[in-house]
């Protein structure tokens, strides 16, 4: 039996080749003294099959109750003006229309499919609609401009191409893809965020950053991180979450918003069961037309959750990861031709610095702060692509200071006026001898950002950033060592007399450093008092500036004396510092 569509319009225009009204204009049309007649026919035109088939879904049958259900849930929706996508929004509303429908015994007398145990009565005696596994990314979702959700929903659980959100949006498919990319950054920022925000431990907090970078970079988890995941049920569900931007955000996405039938609703998607038709098996359809960075990530969005680019341990046969499976959509990407002339006003609206909700019945787009990020096919064992010089206080800075030695007292200095080919050593700590840690792992002098901290065979010098000698990253361990990316068995410690060099990793305190973050300008030549954890004497904490600083995993272990804690105290003011956002 066909389901009951409605009547009007009898073609109904496919989403984003109308005329060319966002949801956004529609729904304001559709009620006041300016009601357009078309804006109803055409929002049912464009949302009226997923949420009927939904209904379907979370009734177990396609009788007219299906098209009751969506029905009551278009009624609900559009007499309630709110923020968000339509169609999340939509499916939502047949949801909760089916579980209230099922808890009343006369409806249920009267429909006795809302007794199925696989349809309505099992969605009303599901404990949480949203999983615990997925608690992050609602939070994160749901904080979200309504035009981001619309562009992540409608490509990654739809798999419609790029013109489908844009059309309903009324933009162009260039301007969308653009808004496209900052979305899935600004969701996977919000993921971070949240699990910092709703850690139930100082523990967990403490483990944000460490679980974030490692993964966003490709890099491997420490092993401290490693044991955590396994006793901390939270924090394991939310490296999880963050694994799933590997690839295909379709399952995270409809666990996510939907819940309950989720998985059958992802596999009714036209986009989804249709294009791989014309695919070699096993792979996706390449899109024909993709903008920059996105080739790699649709590749990966073909290969299980095991061989993804930030694999966690648990794909490596450690910490398990039950219910994670990445299917193959494939995105066909198509080109728009409607106007340009909305991207400032989709990308530039937004609420408060740092607020990435919108208020009701702001639809526009935020863009993300601009940052580094490896493509998702980079290899983290090989130097970064040349990067671009940047002035102090750049928007994918991770930490700004001084870097002192714990063992000889004193810091790491460029080596007077800074030049290529400086060797660095160590000199009286100042507020002149800084240096910027940013995304890119890259080490550059906070004097001259265009310069950056080489480590050679057993030396280390200054290199031009742009250079091959200048692209050496570092990891920045919780521990102070300074370790060199391609070569983890190694680290910048300090050397006789003034040198600094690069030797053998171990563990020793000429190879620990402290990143203290300092006001510009503020002399700090004074004395340093030492101090013995050992003996139960806390270092007072490090002045902290405006920059938060912030320290970042090895890719392998290092040896440990058996007297440091696993939190050093003189780690304390970092342990706070990570635990609030990024500066």
């Amino acid at each position: 039996m066909q389901p009951p569509y409605p009547p009007h319009p009898p073609h109904p225009p496919r989403p984003g080749s109308g005329p060319g009204l966002s949801d956004r204009e529609l729904l304001a049309r559709l009620g006041g003294p300016g009601a357009d007649p078309r804006a109803l026919p055409l929002l049912l035109a464009r949302h009226w099959r997923a949420a009927h088939e939904y209904a379907a879904i979370c009734l177990a049958t396609p009788a007219s109750s299906a098209a009751m259900a969506a029905g009551a849930a278009f009624r609900q929706v559009l007499g309630t003006p709110a923020g968000g996508a339509l169609r999340p929004r939509l499916l939502t509303a047949v949801r909760w229309t089916v579980a209230g429908w099922a808890a009343d015994a006369g409806l249920t007398a009267l429909m006795p499919e809302l007794g199925k145990t696989t349809g309505a009565r099992g969605l009303r005696a599901t404990r949480a609609v949203t999983p615990e596994r997925r608690r992050l990314a609602e939070r994160a979702f749901h904080a979200l401009p309504g035009a981001a959700q619309c562009l992540l929903w409608h490509t990654e659980v739809e798999a419609e191409p790029i013109t489908i959100p844009a059309g309903l949006l009324g933009i162009d498919a260039p301007t969308a893809r653009t808004a496209l990319e900052r979305a899935r950054e600004q969701f996977r920022a919000n993921c971070v965020r949240a699990h910092r925000e709703l850690a139930p431990t100082k523990e967990c907090r403490f483990h944000n950053r460490l679980l974030d970078v490692p993964m966003r970079r490709g890099g491997a988890l420490l092993p401290d991180v490693q044991r955590h995941l396994q006793e901390c049920r939270y924090c394991r569900y939310a490296a999880e979450q963050l694994a799933s931007f590997d690839g295909s955000l379709a399952p995270l996405l409809a666990e996510t918003v939907l819940g309950w039938g989720a998985r059958r609703y992802l596999d009714s998607r036209p986009g989804r069961t249709a294009a791989p038709a014309t695919a070699a098996p096993g792979r996706a359809a390449a899109p024909a037309t993709a903008a920059p960075g996105r080739r790699a990530r649709t590749r990966d969005r073909t290969r299980p959750a095991a061989v993804g680019r930030h694999r966690t341990t648990a794909a490596r046969g450690g910490v398990p990861r039950a219910g994670f499976r990445r299917p193959a959509p494939a995105l066909l990407i198509g080109i728009g031709a409607t106007s340009v002339a909305l991207l400032a006003t989709l990308l530039a609206v937004g609420g408060r610095p740092g607020d990435n909700g919108v208020g009701p019945g702001s639809d526009a787009t935020r863009g993300a702060p601009g940052s580094h990020t490896l493509h998702p096919g980079a290899d983290p064992t090989h130097p970064a692509p040349p990067p671009t010089a940047a002035p102090a206080g750049h928007a994918d800075e991770l930490a700004r200071g001084r870097l002192r030695n714990r063992l000889a007292g004193r810091c790491l200095d460029p080596g007077g006026a800074p030049e290529a080919g400086a060797r660095a050593g160590l000199a009286h700590c100042s507020s002149a001898g800084q240096w910027s840690y940013r995304e890119d792992g890259l080490l550059r002098s906070a004097a001259d950002p265009a310069l950056c901290l080489d480590a050679g065979d057993r030396t280390a010098v200054l290199a031009d950033c742009a250079a091959p000698a200048g692209r050496t990253r570092y990891d920045l361990t919780v521990r102070g060592e300074l370790l060199p990316v391609r070569d983890p068995g190694r680290a910048v410690a300090a050397g006789p007399g003034a040198t600094v060099v690069v030797t053998g990793r171990d563990g020793s305190a000429g190879q620990r450093w402290d990143l203290e973050a300092v006001d510009d300008g503020a002399a700090e030549n004074r004395p340093r008092r030492r101090f013995d954890n050992a003996s139960g004497q806390q270092p007072p904490p490090a002045p902290v500036a405006r920059t938060v600083p912030a320290l970042l995993p090895a890719a392998a272990p290092g040896p440990a004396s058996a007297e440091e804690p696993a939190v050093p105290a003189a780690r304390e003011a970092v342990l706070t510092a990570l635990a609030a956002p990024p500066g």
